[in-house]
């Protein structure tokens, strides 16, 4: 136990009345009916000697203001050789040169404009991403930010304009819908801004979990959880054996990383592993015979 940043606190209890000297195991003889104690040090010429009552101590610890609803959580369980995975991809991705790190979504929106449409820009560019390839969502936001990328334009752009400046994003026609009504949404409740909380992204139509929380990483700056677990995080973390036990789908993984990953990890595995997944670790032929991790890597030796 810690001991840092904690304080001693003291109780102690009466051990009641009619108990005698410490250890005697004796009760305290009674005073005569009538008679106080002072009274019968008079007739005695001698000081009553009173028994001091016995305390037990009890210590607890009392956390100071700085650990107070805090805790440390210790993870119960972690992968095996976990740090060592780790560490070989962040060397095998130490050139940041996979289609992530030029065209995901904190790429894909406009510096030069208001914080607040920035903000809705990553919203959109993520709503894109579903299953579609980060160079596709990347030339379809080039288009969309090319018209002026803001709420009231796009609320302007009819339904068929706006179906040809996203095609061929996966489910176009789906997003086209939910696109415009996330944005008038927006624009109504929200000034034009996007929601700062992973609950009320994912009441806009289209957000799910993995959008919601790379908005709140991506727009917003906050680490909410890990952000953007995809098929790429979902396959290598199964394949790794990173979860206890297998998963079945992309927000199942999310919550198997978060019982036992490092917080302070949270906001770089989405990124590294994406990263990872596109380049080596690959669905189908993945190429263990370039990986560092083909040796610890426990699915290995049957891809």
């Amino acid at each position: 136990m810690s001991t840092a940043g904690t304080r001693m606190v003291t109780r102690s209890w009466s051990r009641g009345p009619g108990v005698g000297p410490r250890g005697s195991g004796k009760e305290a003889a009674p005073l005569p009916r009538g008679k106080s104690a002072s009274a019968e040090g008079r007739k005695s010429n001698h000081p009553v000697k009173r028994h001091r009552k016995t305390q037990s101590l009890k210590v607890a610890y009392e956390a100071s203001d700085g650990e107070k609803g805090e805790g440390i959580k210790v993870p119960s369980w972690e992968p095996q050789d976990w740090q060592q995975h780790l560490a070989n991809i962040r060397t095998m991705r130490s050139e940041k040169d996979a289609p992530v790190d030029q065209l995901g979504a904190e790429h894909c929106y406009d510096r030069s404009v208001p914080p607040k449409v920035q903000r809705y820009q990553v919203l959109l560019s993520l709503m894109l991403s579903s299953q579609t390839k980060d160079q596709v969502t990347a030339g379809a936001m080039q288009r969309l930010r090319a018209r002026g990328l803001t709420v009231d334009n796009i609320l302007q752009t009819d339904d068929s304009t706006l179906g040809a400046l996203i095609y061929p994003v996966g489910f176009w026609r789906s997003k086209v819908k939910y696109i415009k009504q996330t944005s008038a949404i927006l624009q109504q409740n929200y000034g034009g801004d996007i929601p700062a909380s992973v609950a009320e992204l994912m009441a806009l139509p289209g957000v799910g979990p993995k959008m919601a929380h790379l908005a709140m990483a991506v727009a917003w700056g906050t680490v909410s959880g890990i952000a953007a677990v995809d098929t790429h995080v979902h396959r290598i973390a199964n394949r790794l054996r990173w979860t206890k036990k297998v998963t079945k789908s992309p927000e199942e993984t999310r919550a198997a990383l978060e019982d036992w990953l490092p917080r302070d990890l949270w906001s770089e595995i989405n990124g590294l592993l994406v990263g990872f997944g596109q380049q080596i670790c690959l669905p189908v032929r993945p190429r263990c015979q370039t990986c560092l991790n083909q040796a610890l890597c426990p699915a290995a030796e049957g891809l």
